[in-house]
């Protein structure tokens, strides 16, 4: 049994087998551990399954708006069969991904991966030698420090749940949170979100926001904004929240709690100050080439990494592949952070990328900012869709779109073409001249700038 390797990759998902698979390509000896099913969070429990839900919402949205317009149906989520159809898509995703990473001659390895020194792990009763490591372990729920957390379940078990409670209270305002408030809603539950902010999603435009928070409570979600939560307590009813608003005690009720409160680099087991390598909350420390500031043999992707890239599927999947290339070239590349579009996916969406209104202004941008509420414009009226606006802010010296901000049912795909027209640097004019297909959500974009 081989127990030396050119490189040894921690975490099996999008960044560590992206990294594994570009290095065995080059000819090198790789190994891949993980404790978890190989395939990591987007692909088994996070982005991809979520998304096979958001669409069974969007589809009870729509027929909700479209009542009294030609559709007479609103139609009701089967929560049994709609996670039984999420399976489908992540019932094969571990062994494909092991066929794939076994027949390009890569060893996987089951098990807690822990660092022993500089240049060696310990998987199970293995000890192994690495030249070069690479850490991707992603990212876990965040720890919370109230008591009675053992009560609470996370986004991963959401998913799996075989009925859904009838109310349901999310510890937290961020994407977690809204996003399966509003499928949980779609489905019928009473819903509650604990935000211990003044206002949730702060990253993110505050008009786009404030249209999400009136949308989210036209559905029924009750939010409760300042709001601490100080512990859970289990009752013969369920479960009791016990909070604090301005001083006073609040009590909310739900048969389920569910954590909401965000997510931080999953890195605490690994022993880290044994293989010498720096860290912080939000991941090993590293320079522009991915490279650990303290330990030179390792490399950090995704989740794990203290990188300026935001924790982000395809930023992880970047991140993998530039630290592959730098252990086979000697640092030669380093990321390109500059465009990093996001999307909350709710119903309608929230999306963004580049700069806020209040972040240009700071940065000492002369701006042109452009808003347009499009509730009346026919893409959204045409279904009957009353939440819909954009913000675009641009350089008036340059006419270069410094960052977009859309909330509505494209908002996703809006924030794409935004965000290529920054990439490739395209003038705002340039973009208005543009012919687009008609009728489309992206025609619109001409009448946004």
């Amino acid at each position: 049994m081989k127990n030396s390797f050119d490189l040894i990759v921690i975490g099996a998902g999008t960044a560590g087998t992206g990294a594994a698979m570009k290095c065995r390509r080059a000819g090198m000896e790789v190994a891949i551990i993980d404790e978890r099913p190989v395939g990591g969070t987007c692909a088994l429990r996070g982005c991809d399954p979520k998304k096979i839900l958001v669409g069974a919402a969007e589809l009870i949205d729509w027929n909700t708006r479209m009542q009294g317009k030609g559709i007479d149906t609103k139609g009701n989520i089967d929560w049994k069969e709609l996670i039984a159809f999420k399976r489908t898509f992540t019932s094969g995703v571990t062994v494909e991904t092991e066929k794939s990473l076994a027949g390009a001659g890569i060893e996987i390895i089951s098990g807690h991966a822990e660092f022993i020194d500089e240049g060696h792990v310990r998987a199970g009763d293995r000890v192994l030698e690495g030249r070069n490591f690479v850490i991707a372990t992603g990212a876990i729920p965040m720890p919370l420090p109230f008591a009675g957390k053992e009560h609470m379940i996370d986004s991963e078990a959401f998913m799996d749940l075989e009925e859904l409670p009838k109310r349901i209270v999310f510890a937290g305002g961020g994407f977690i949170a809204f996003e399966f408030a509003h499928i949980a809603a779609r489905a019928g539950a009473e819903v509650h979100i604990i935000e211990m902010m003044d206002r949730p999603l702060v990253n993110f435009d505050q008009d786009m926001i404030g249209m999400l928070v009136r949308k989210s409570k036209d559905i029924g979600i009750r939010i409760h904004t300042g709001t601490g939560v100080e512990a859970v307590e289990k009752t013969a009813d369920g479960t009791v929240v016990h909070c604090r608003k301005q001083g006073e005690e609040v009590l909310i009720s739900g048969d389920l709690v569910v954590h909401g409160a965000g997510r931080v680099a999953n890195i605490s087991g690994l022993a880290l100050e044994a293989g010498g390598i720096e860290f912080n909350r939000k991941g090993v420390v590293v320079n522009d080439y991915l490279q650990s500031v303290s330990n030179p043999a390792v490399y950090a992707a995704g989740d794990a990494s203290a990188s300026p890239g935001l924790p982000l599927t395809p930023l992880a999947v970047l991140e993998g592949r530039m630290a592959a290339m730098n252990i086979l070239e000697n640092n030669k590349y380093k990321p390109d952070y500059r465009v990093m579009p996001t999307t909350v996916y709710t119903v309608p969406k929230v999306g963004l990328v580049g700069l806020t209104e209040e972040q240009a202004m700071t940065a000492g941008f002369e701006c042109r900012v452009i808003k347009n509420d499009m509730s009346d414009w026919y893409t959204y009226t045409r279904t009957g869709d009353a939440y819909a606006m954009a913000k675009v802010i641009v350089d008036k010296n340059t006419d270069r779109i410094l960052g977009a901000h859309v909330i509505g049912g494209h908002a996703d795909e809006l924030i794409n073409q935004f965000a290529m027209a920054m990439h490739f640097d395209i003038a705002a004019k340039e973009l208005k001249r543009m012919i687009y297909a008609y009728p489309s959500a992206s025609s619109d974009i001409a009448y946004l700038l």
